[in-house]
C-alpha cells in the first residue's frame, strides 16, 4: 500500500512538472511572405512627449488566411497595428517621461492616492537585441514565428508627440 501511494505522489509532481512549459512553440514556415523588418528609435521635442521604438514589418501580400497579432521585442509586447503603407504592419513601444506625483508621509493615509508603478511582464521568449516574435492568428490558432537580423534605421527627432497614425 505505501508503494501505490509513493507511485501516486510521484506522479502528480512529474505531471505538475510536465505542465511548467510556458514558451510557445515557434513555427518554421508562415503562411505570408516577409519583405522587410526593421525597427526606429524616437524621440519627442516636448519635455513629457516621450520616446520609444516603433519595429516595422512589411509583408509582400496581405491574405485572409491570417492575422498579425503582436509582436515580442526587447523583452516587451505590442500589438501590431496597419499602416497608411500598403501592406505595413507597425508595434509601437513607448516610453513616457512624465514623473508621477508621489506622496511620502509617516501617515499612511496620506500615501492613498499614489500610484501603483506598472512592473512590466516577463515575455517567454529569450531574444537577442536584433530579434523579434510575432504572433498571428491562422484557422482560430494562435501560431508564433520568430524573425533574425533585424536592422535599425537612423533616429527620428519629432518637435512634438509623434503621430497616432
Amino acid at each position: 500500500m505505501k508503494n501505490i501511494l509513493n507511485i501516486a505522489f510521484l506522479s502528480i509532481i512529474a505531471l505538475s512538472f510536465s505542465q511548467c512549459s510556458s514558451v510557445p512553440k515557434l513555427e518554421e514556415n508562415v503562411p505570408f511572405n516577409i519583405v522587410e523588418v526593421y525597427y526606429q528609435k524616437w524621440v519627442a521635442g516636448t519635455k513629457e512627449g516621450g520616446s520609444g521604438t516603433d519595429l516595422y514589418i512589411k509583408l509582400e501580400e496581405r491574405k485572409d488566411d491570417f492575422v498579425l497579432d503582436s509582436v515580442y521585442f526587447r523583452n516587451r509586447v505590442a500589438k501590431l497595428e496597419t499602416t497608411s503603407e500598403k501592406n505595413m504592419f507597425k508595434g509601437r513601444f513607448t516610453l513616457i517621461n512624465k514623473k508621477p506625483d508621489v506622496i511620502l508621509s509617516n501617515e499612511p493615509n496620506a500615501e492613498f492616492g499614489n500610484e501603483v508603478p506598472v512592473i512590466p511582464k516577463k515575455i517567454p521568449f529569450e531574444l537577442a537585441g536584433n530579434e523579434c516574435v510575432i504572433s498571428y492568428k491562422e484557422k482560430n490558432t494562435k501560431r508564433y514565428y520568430k524573425i533574425s537580423g533585424i536592422k535599425e534605421k537612423p533616429l527620428l527627432s519629432y518637435p512634438n508627440s509623434p503621430p497616432n497614425k
